[in-house]
């Protein structure tokens, strides 16, 4: 049991569950925070020193907040960044950043597209400000975490991860608009059953085609825009004006645009499927975003195809598709309730990994947000 000094912050991971790369095009998604979560156990201290120790492999960050480490000289290309990074955010958001001594735990996967990285940034950013809320509100947190990450880490993420690492609400999946930041939660059906089931390919945004594909995005919008100057991004863009510029864009980018199209699209689609009960509906929507970032996007990798595949065939199954952003990682199955645990039991039969192993296969559930581990959440 921790002392009376100490405090856990635990911070979930998420699954999109639709919406893939939208979200740096001012796009729609549709993540949920799930009950995997990473938890911080640290003591608050008065030496402006930051001491943590990973449990799993006992590497130590320890960050002198008095030197203040600037995206330029303090960057060191591994996971201490992630809270050199938070600390600096905070700083440069207007808050307050104070030492402690923690030790890292937690179940929730790194390299299968579940943001292990924000909720360590987020679980950061609580123990940084003694347990309590970092900064005035959760969106303010959520914008501070993607800036350590875009600036001091150098990941161009969009918001999604943070936002839903730091807006979790239980049973609910979570609607965002990421140009406006609106946002709404969005009941999920009690028969619905959300697999999460690995690869085998581990993924690492930063050495992927992430970045190329967000260079493609702009690419595709600033062409478009040249066309109709009312285009700021790709979410400005209709499917009758993409059929107007065909003559304008080669097809890489082409299939680019056309995938944040269309995949807006489906996360409407599935909002209104869940809010209606119809799992097939949903299910189809799955389906078809895989098939987009599989062909137009062209971030799938062939054990991730073959995952979804293996999964559509399986009874109790409406759909499946890769979640997070890509180029390996897992897959969320959506299936029946009631048929979770068969259909668990058939992809650990029916799929094998490269290294010719059985999947990892787990049921997760929407979780709430990130926060004190007696209080989860903010009030």
């Amino acid at each position: 049991m921790p002392s009376p000094e100490q405090r856990v912050v635990r911070a979930p991971g998420r699954v999109n569950l639709i919406g893939e790369h939208t979200d740096y095009n001012d796009g729609l998604v549709l993540p949920m925070a799930i009950d995997l979560e990473t938890r911080l156990e640290f003591t608050s201290t008065d030496d402006r020193i930051v001491d943590v120790v990973r449990d799993d492999t006992g590497e130590r960050a320890v960050i002198d907040l008095d030197q203040r480490a600037t995206p330029g000289t303090g960057r060191r290309g591994d996971w201490t960044d992630y809270v050199a990074g938070t600390a600096w955010a905070l700083r440069e958001g207007g808050g307050q950043a104070r030492g402690f001594v923690g030790s890292l735990t937690g179940n929730l996967p790194i390299g299968q597209g579940l943001s292990s990285s924000a909720a360590l940034e987020l679980a950061c950013a609580w123990a940084l400000s003694v347990g309590r809320p970092p900064l005035d509100d959760r969106m303010a947190v959520a914008l501070a975490c993607q800036r350590a990450e875009n600036e001091f880490v150098g990941m161009p993420c969009g918001i999604l991860d943070q936002f839903a690492v730091a807006f979790g609400v239980r049973d609910a999946a979570l609607l965002l608009d990421c140009r406006s930041l609106e946002h709404r939660p969005v009941a999920l059906p009690a028969g619905a059953a959300f697999l999460l089931v690995e690869s085998g390919v581990t993924r690492e945004l930063r050495g992927s085609g992430y970045q190329q594909r967000r260079r493609e995005c702009e690419a595709a919008a600033a062409a478009l825009a040249a066309i109709d100057p009312s285009v700021r991004s790709l979410r400005d863009v209709t499917s009758e004006l993409l059929e107007r510029a065909r003559h304008r864009l080669d097809e890489r980018l082409l299939g680019r645009a056309r995938h944040v199209v269309t995949e807006n699209a489906r996360v409407m689609a599935a909002v209104r499927a869940f809010e209606a009960d119809d799992l097939p509906a949903a299910g189809r929507a799955f389906l078809a975003s895989h098939a987009s970032l599989r062909d137009d996007f062209e971030a799938s990798v062939p054990a991730v195809d073959r995952l979804v595949e293996v999964a559509a065939a399986i009874q109790g199954v409406h759909g499946a598709r890769l979640t997070g952003g890509g180029f390996g990682g897992a897959v969320v199955v959506l299936a029946d309730a009631d048929a979770a645990e068969a259909v668990a039991a058939e992809m650990r039969t029916r799929y094998e990994t490269p290294s010719g192993h059985e999947p990892v296969v787990r049921q997760v559930r929407a979780s709430g947000g990130a926060g004190l581990a007696a209080a989860a959440g903010w009030t």
